[in-house]
């Protein structure tokens, strides 16, 4: 199994540099704007997948 995917920057500056937080899994820091935020995965939507060229034809 391979490891979860990280955060490419911050949601609130945007800077990109980020470190594991140590409040647990999902949780990060940003060095730049002294941010702590954590990440959670909610689940798949009720809806399903959608191809884009169904949604435009609807």
């Amino acid at each position: 199994m391979s490891e979860r995917a990280a955060p490419f920057h911050c949601p609130y500056c945007g800077d990109e540099d980020l470190r594991p937080h140590e409040q647990g899994h999902g949780a990060w820091e940003c060095r730049a704007c002294n941010r702590a935020f954590q990440l959670k995965y909610l689940g798949l939507l009720a809806r399903g997948f959608q191809n884009s060229r169904e949604d435009e034809a609807i």
